[in-house]
């Protein structure tokens, strides 16, 4: 530490400093992370029925019961489908919206806040919603049918209700990348543009040949952030289809906590949650590989 006019002057080159700042957060992210990850790898490895304080180590026995469970490649395929929904709708919808927006010249911040407000409202209150919109007896859409005098419905089929489930998540999260494309378009120097309109780029020219590629590195973030999102998807599915019926719309995470809580076996659940950590990782390399830099041409 050095003292320049009566200015104290920390020294950075000094290690003592780098420790000092540092310890908080890698003591919070071992707290809070890596030690419950390491937890998790253990209980995967585990016999642990009801959250007691006995483990029996029953070392792949977990694993091999993953693979010959019918319902996890059916909860797996179905958060594939969520995956690739929440990169193309919401990513790409986000794209699309802010690519829109930006040429806005009136009415921008009311653009701005209705794409952004299906954020502000929880996951619990849009599947409490959606669930009375699928009701048979009571939802919106069986009232539409009845006043156009066609027949009721039953929505929530085994073959429709993953499709129809998906619909308020990948709803409720695209004002989100909105907002973020939005920002990073903002901050692309404008005299690129204008030396583009020099050269007599047009407006599509403009969006695929500059705006695209200059934003790779906001793409890639959210393309990480849809896969984790994902991932984690929880709230809506629970309340509209508890990942029903006949586990049609099961997820991973939904039939992780059905085997943690309700199946009492929490060692067969830590596999599960290794399961999507590893699926979360493979995914989240193949799109940053997918997207990379390259060079600007028009």
């Amino acid at each position: 530490m050095l003292s320049r006019g009566g200015t104290t002057v920390v020294n950075f080159k000094d290690k003592r400093y780098i420790v000092l700042f540092l310890s908080p957060t890698v003591i919070l992210l071992f707290t809070f992370l890596i030690y419950p990850l390491i937890q998790s790898v253990y209980y995967s490895f585990c016999e642990w029925y009801n959250f007691s304080n006995e483990k029996k180590f029953i070392g792949l026995a977990n694993y091999n019961q993953l693979i010959h469970d019918p319902v996890i490649w059916i909860a797996l395929k179905n958060t594939l489908i969520l995956t690739v929904g929440a990169i193309v709708l919401q990513v790409g919808g986000g794209l699309v919206l802010a690519l829109l927006s930006d040429s806005i010249k009136r009415g921008f911040k009311f653009f701005r806040t209705v794409f952004f407000f299906p954020i502000i409202i929880s996951g619990t209150a849009i599947g409490l919603m959606f669930s009375i919109i699928y009701n048979y007896d009571y939802g919106l859409l069986n009232a539409i049918m009845r006043a156009f005098g066609l027949s009721e419905q039953v929505w929530l089929t085994e073959k429709s209700a993953i499709y129809l489930v998906l619909i308020p998540i990948l709803w409720q999260y695209v004002g989100f990348y909105f907002v973020i494309f939005l920002t990073g378009i903002s901050k692309i120097p404008e005299d690129i543009y204008e030396s583009a309109q020099l050269d007599g780029i047009t407006g599509i020219q403009k969006a695929f040949k500059i705006t695209i590629p200059l934003m790779r590195d906001v793409t890639a973030a959210c393309l990480t952030l849809a896969t984790a999102g994902a991932l984690k998807v929880f709230d809506v599915v629970y309340i509209v289809t508890k990942g029903g019926p006949m586990n049609a719309s099961e997820l991973l995470s939904t039939y992780m906590y059905d085997k943690a809580f309700n199946g009492q076996n929490a060692g067969y659940a830590s596999t599960i949650v290794i399961a999507m950590m590893l699926l979360g990782v493979l995914i989240t390399v193949v799109l940053n590989k997918a997207v990379k830099k390259d060079t600007i041409s028009y």
